[in-house]
């Protein structure tokens, strides 16, 4: 690594932090329990939502019924968007003229965009059409992240009230997340994204004449349209010129601006943010990087300011920097480092006997590779899922960092609300540990950690742990698992690994060499992404009533104090060591194996 490339590092990590911390306190006003200046200025858009949509804001939800809300409003929005996959040829807004998508992919989309995955195993600019981009899957970018702050708010209120029933209401969260934060954030984004290139337009995709006349294969037809194959099976084909190159279009600006704000990840075009329309130049790409990982930052500020103690968001922030940066700088070593088979050939090479330019296979020449290792390191520490080079292509080193981010549990940083919640619940954890220590009954933010809390958040915990390896298990016996897989071997285990555990996560980014558009992937992780998004919500909103209905223990002598070094590192150990004990197995058979059969 050069001092270019740590300077990269340096200001994207110093802009980030920089950012967040206003945005953290504006947060903690926008979800206050008391009136003040910033929901006085927004009171009316907000009062006139309740009044239509029926909701009395005033109604404190316990915890059962808060998760009963997310999980109907959720169910809802699945449904809607099914709707929208399976009927988009006879909607508006469809120039192209796509069908419907089959059943399988509308099943496994729908899951995807609603719990924040954004997992997508179709191309969006072949497949989707203008309203169902916007009114489907543009519109669960906004509600799905505004769900998993509203269930952060109600676990960080666990904590903070005393010997109460209640921890808020589902709706007024909501709305507060979309009105105050999201529609505001996005709104300026997109316009700097059109600014910089990025199409948002009706227009149907124009046929423009290429530089070059090239040729093709184009398969031959019958009269019928199917196609025709000669005595071994194969497809007949002949030879076409090229002379016209199809350019789509789209509302995809508004799109991508929430896709990174609410770390969901999935983009308008199937190459992502390395499309030249959704992520155009170099400043574009530099703030849809910030944008990734911003909210989920500036909540730890906001718990903070909200439990009354800066100093415990700032130690859950620094844990998550501990662990984030060394991989980052690990991510960025390897890729420099370029690919380990072409170091023992006269290919490509400089002094040090390294690849001259790294690894560049499946980067885009005007990012280069620290901006696509920053960029694939922020994605999959939250759980955005987006890229802007192919995770696939990265060396085995490199794609291990990505990978085994995800396996950590998106607590990282995480996706918007639920990146926290999630280390809360390593923090109960940890907390509970360090009370074994000692023999003491462990407490955390005054409150007691007990038998409930503890088996609450072990269940936060181990779920996706388990969901990745019984998944990939169910995947690697199967043969319509394996019947996807283009490259055998430790790759190919790779490539499953990696879609397993991107869906049990909520993440959504993919080792693309995976044909996942088939029945049994649509099913599997389809399954894998509900089960980790909604039995988490219900576990952490659980550990919250509890918390909230407990009175608060004074501090005294023997009370571990959480905002300190020690407890920094005790909590970045705690996860580290479940995410190595979990999947050290698995990555000895992928990436690791991958890299030593490569050194010879």
């Amino acid at each position: 690594m050069t001092a270019n490339d740590f300077l990269q590092i340096g200001i994207y990590l110093v802009v980030l932090l920089l950012l967040a911390k206003p945005l953290g306190s504006y947060m903690a006003l926008v979800f206050a329990d008391q009136p003040n200046k910033v929901t006085r200025a927004g009171g009316v858009a907000e009062r006139v939502i309740y009044r239509l949509c029926g909701i009395d804001p005033d109604e404190d939800m316990g915890w059962k019924r808060y998760a009963i809300a997310v999980l109907a409003f959720n169910v809802c929005g699945m449904l809607a968007v099914y709707a929208f996959q399976r009927l988009q040829q006879w909607l508006p807004l469809n120039p192209q003229h796509f069908p419907a998508a089959s059943p399988d992919l509308s099943l496994n989309t729908a899951i995807s965009f609603v719990t924040n995955t954004n997992w997508q195993a179709y191309s969006g600019e072949s497949v989707m059409s203008y309203l169902t981009q916007m009114a489907a899957l543009a519109v669960q970018n906004f509600l799905s992240a505004a769900t998993g702050i509203a269930v952060l708010i109600a676990v960080i209120r666990g904590f903070v009230r005393k010997s109460s029933q209640g921890i808020g209401n589902f709706w007024v969260d909501l709305t507060r997340s979309t009105l105050y934060v999201l529609l505001p954030l996005s709104f300026l984004l997109a316009l700097v994204l059109v600014s910089q290139g990025v199409v948002q337009n009706f227009k149907a995709y124009v046929d423009v004449p290429v530089v070059q006349t090239s040729t093709y294969a184009q398969p031959v037809t019958d009269a019928a349209g199917n196609p025709v194959k000669d005595a071994a099976g194969n497809p007949v084909t002949k030879p076409a010129p090229l002379t016209t190159q199809t350019l789509p279009m789209g509302p995809a600006a508004s799109q991508i601006a929430i896709k990174q704000l609410g770390t969901n990840g999935g983009g308008f075009f199937g190459v992502n943010s390395a499309h030249p329309y959704e992520n155009p130049t170099p400043f574009a790409n530099f703030l849809e990087m910030l944008a990734i990982l911003l909210i989920p930052t500036a909540l730890c500020g906001t718990f903070g300011q909200m439990v009354g103690d800066r100093r415990q968001g700032r130690a859950l922030l620094i844990a998550m920097l501990v662990i984030f940066v060394p991989l980052l700088l690990a991510c960025t070593a390897a890729e420099q480092s370029g690919n380990p088979i072409l170091h023992g050939l006269a290919v490509d090479q400089h002094a040090s006997a390294l690849q001259a330019g790294g690894n560049m296979e499946g980067k885009e020449t005007r990012f280069g590779i620290v901006n696509s290792a920053i960029w694939a390191t922020a994605t999959t520490a939250a759980s955005n899922g987006s890229v802007n080079a192919m995770h696939d292509s990265f060396t085995p080193l490199g794609g291990l960092v990505p990978m085994w981010l995800i396996q950590l549990g998106e607590v990282i940083f995480g996706g918007v609300g639920s990146g926290l919640y999630g280390m809360l619940a390593f923090a109960v954890v940890a907390v509970f540990i360090a009370g074994l220590m000692v023999g003491r009954t462990p407490e955390y933010l005054g409150k007691k950690i007990e038998a409930y809390e503890m088996k609450m958040s072990s269940l936060a915990v181990l779920i996706p742990c388990a969901l990745v390896v019984i998944g990939t298990a169910i995947a690697v016996m199967v043969p319509a698992g394996t019947a996807s897989v283009a490259n055998p071997g430790a790759h190919g285990f790779s490539e499953i690994l990696y879609a397993v555990t991107s869906a049990s996560n909520n993440n959504g980014s993919a080792f693309g060499g995976l044909s996942v558009n088939t029945p049994f992937w649509n099913v599997l992780l389809g399954v894998c992404m509900f089960l980790s998004r909604y039995m988490l919500v219900i576990a952490m909103l659980a550990m919250a009533g509890s918390l909230a209905a407990k009175k608060h223990v004074p501090a005294s002598a023997g009370t571990l104090p959480t905002h300190t070094p020690l407890f920094i590192v005790l909590l970045a150990c705690v996860v580290i060591i479940v995410g190595a004990l979990t999947f050290l197995p698995a990555l000895a058979l992928g990436p690791i194996a991958e890299h030593l059969m490569s050194m010879h």
